[in-house]
């Protein structure tokens, strides 16, 4: 622990109040515990190895080990909408994952984060599902100030993640998240930050330890600029540029060159709340070109007067699809890496050839409950393209099929905040498929999750 003189250099003033203990954050290297040098923070089991001072004179200079635990149990009665034979499954999956966060003073940080990821009992797996043993995060941070802001640099395997991860996420809700081999700059001042990033997305292997790796074959980068407005409303523009080589379409393949412009827009202000964010891409994929767009909204109004703080929400999604299969020009909208709660865990929508119109009603019984209840309507946008699962895995059968109408689901979800640590959440969907699936071979499909999670 630290010692009396170290203590006392972390406090301002005898009268101030005792420091908040940090809360356990999405992403854990955000989390500062050089609190803990104050002896008046509230302590709890195993403290020692949340702060171990390596310096007598620097509370920043210290070294912090953590550890996040996930389990949820998953049962699926028809995967793909049962197209193809898929036979309902029941299955858990298990992520496990152990942090070593090195601050060297205020300026520099070594963050280091372990992954264990299986699924029992489920038969088919891909590479989102198991990762035995890998390394997830290995990064050096640098900060520093300069010129009135703040400039930091980010070199190695760490996560990256925009806004509400619709299109660019850590890929938090299938077992094995993502990770980029990156390099990332970004300056801070008043209510701009520029950032600029170039990366090779980190590609699983689940048949050995240390098997993770990335390079030239798939990449990502590009350059962000970001505002903050009024009243926390925040806009931002992202120009990136996605490369794979090779990939695979419909109705064509071969090394994929996608340029990108997205736009966000997100705040809150007397009770409503909004979430925009339209992106636009063009490119060149084998002998075609490239011209594919998509348009994500959420907005809500909570009556925070009225029992249980009942907010009231609107979801419109569209992306676009291949119109014409001849033409040489592919429609069909990548959405790179998204996060599949955006949509819902049960994986039956992909931000791919959609419209997706979603009301819902979320509601709070108490400061730690939450309660969604959601129905929501999909239609093909153009229907000589076909419909996706999550995350842009085509249906057999369905392209080309006459009515755009592919189904409607109903959404109900739970999540309890149990307490700092601990957070458990069940989900459960039915999707009522359309004529175009059912002719397919589809029928109706339940999926239901529930989930707990440990932070430490």
């Amino acid at each position: 622990m630290a010692s009396p003189a170290l203590a006392q250099d972390a406090t301002t003033s005898v009268g101030d109040a005792p420091p908040a203990r940090p809360a356990i954050a999405f992403d854990r290297w955000e989390e500062d515990w050089s609190v803990l040098a104050d002896p008046r923070t509230p302590r709890e089991p195993f403290d020692d190895l949340k702060y171990i001072p390596l310096s007598a004179n620097d509370p920043k200079t210290y070294l912090s080990f953590g550890a996040d635990l996930r389990e949820r149990f998953e049962a699926d009665d028809a995967a793909g909408f049962g197209v193809g034979g898929s036979r309902p499954a029941d299955y858990l999956i298990s992520r496990l994952e152990v942090q070593a966060d090195l601050h060297l003073g205020a300026q520099v940080q070594i963050f280091t984060q372990l992954e264990s990821d299986f699924a029992p009992w489920k038969t088919v797996l891909t590479p989102v599902d198991r990762n035995p043993l890998d390394l997830e995060q290995a990064f050096i941070a640098v900060t520093e100030p300069l010129d009135g802001g703040t400039l930091t640099v980010r070199l190695g395997r760490q996560q990256i993640a925009f806004d509400l991860q619709r299109f660019v996420s850590v890929r938090d809700g299938p077992n094995v998240r993502l990770s980029f081999d990156a390099a990332w700059v970004a300056y801070e001042r008043g209510a701009w930050r520029l950032s600029g990033f170039y990366s090779q997305p980190v590609q699983d292997r689940d048949y050995g330890i240390f098997t993770d790796y990335s390079n030239g074959s798939l990449t990502y980068g590009g350059a962000r600029v970001e505002r903050q407005l009024f009243d926390g409303a925040r806009l931002s523009v992202t120009i990136s540029r996605f490369t794979q080589n090779p990939s695979q379409y419909l109705t064509v393949s071969g090394d994929e060159r996608r340029d990108i412009l997205d736009a966000h827009f997100s705040g809150a202000r007397s009770g409503f709340d909004w979430d925009v964010e339209a992106m636009g891409q063009d490119g060149q994929i084998g002998p075609d070109s490239i011209a594919a767009w998509a348009l994500g909204s959420l907005a809500g109004y909570t009556l925070s007067d009225v029992g249980w703080s009942p907010r009231l929400g609107l979801q419109l999604d569209a992306a676009s699809g291949n119109r014409n299969p001849s033409d040489h020009q592919l429609g069909t909208f990548n959405p790179l890496f998204p996060n599949g709660y955006y949509l819902a865990l049960a994986g039956y929508t992909g931000y791919v050839n959609f419209i997706h119109l979603k009301p819902s009603v979320t509601l709070h019984p108490t400061k730690s409950l939450t309660l969604l209840l959601a129905v929501a309507g999909l239609w093909r946008e153009t229907t000589a393209d076909a419909v996706y699962t999550q995350p842009n895995i085509p249906v057999p059968g369905t392209a080309g099929r006459p009515r755009s109408y592919t189904g409607t689901y109903g959404q109900f979800r739970v999540d309890w905040a149990i307490n700092e640590h601990y957070a458990a959440a069940i989900e459960a969907v039915h999707f009522t498929i359309g004529d175009t699936l059912r002719q397919a071979g589809g029928h109706d499909s339940n999926y239901i999750g529930v989930e707990f999670k440990y932070g430490w």
